[in-house]
């Protein structure tokens, strides 16, 4: 069993070297020398963000991207179909919700051979939200909520930033992707759950807090834009 572990980044110098040794000493200890690899996406970063990635010659580790900057979506979908893994799965390159999660994650779905899926959820967990300001607690659920009831799924974290497929699947289903933006999420779930694949979900908890790149009030009116086009687009589409 193999894992792909994708990090899409975006002008990360100031942590990408301190995530990339982090990452890889851990998948060594937990997952062996043969049974993984960490894909560093690069999306048009301005800040060398590949090159310090590279220069550290980590066993198991390498960039993929593009010179352009387009969104978390594009970088998240370009490492994946590079992967190989008989998992795949993307976290975000703050590590916001550590590192053990990705071995929960893994297990989450070997556990159940059913599931095409698996989505982080902080509202499964008791301590999720913990470190959170009440405001910003709140404007998340409140966003999660709504956006839930627009996209037609009942998932009690959608926007959680760890998610982990099926190796084949995830290939399959990023291949017809075409949100570059942080709508991306939706639109996998989407494709699972056309494809009739099972969803799980896995209580996660955020240990690394750093502000957020959503604006909540912008945001949620683009991102219910977005998701009008993908379920036309997903609903139009040949089979």
């Amino acid at each position: 069993m193999k894992l792909s572990l994708c990090i899409p980044m975006y002008n990360e110098a100031s942590i990408i070297e301190k995530t990339a040794k982090e990452l890889s000493a851990y998948m060594e200890q937990t997952f062996g020398g043969s049974d993984y690899e960490i894909i560093f996406s690069d999306d048009g970063s301005l800040d060398g963000s590949a090159d310090l990635v590279n220069a550290l010659s980590l066993p198991n580790v390498r960039t993929v991207g593009y010179s352009d900057n387009r969104g978390k979506g594009c970088a998240v979908r370009t490492a994946v179909l590079a992967s190989v893994g008989d998992i795949v799965m993307f976290t975000d390159a703050d590590l916001a919700y550590g590192t053990s999660v990705i071995k929960s994650m893994t297990d989450a779905l070997i556990a159940a051979p059913d599931a095409s899926m698996a989505i982080g959820s902080r509202n499964l967990s008791s301590n999720g939200y913990e470190g959170y300001t009440f405001l910003r607690k709140i404007a998340s659920k409140a966003y999660i909520k709504v956006l839930c009831i627009a996209g037609g799924f009942s998932l009690s974290d959608s926007q959680c930033g760890c998610k982990a497929y099926r190796g084949d699947i995830a290939r399959k289903i990023f291949a017809r992707c075409k949100t570059d933006g942080f709508a991306f999420d939706f639109e996998t779930i989407l494709r699972v759950q056309k494809a009739g694949g099972k969803i799980i979900e896995v209580p996660v908890k955020v240990v690394n807090h750093r502000e957020s790149k959503v604006n909540v009030m912008r945001d949620t009116f683009k991102m219910l834009g977005d998701l009008r086009k993908i379920k036309k687009n997903i609903k139009n589409e040949e089979p």
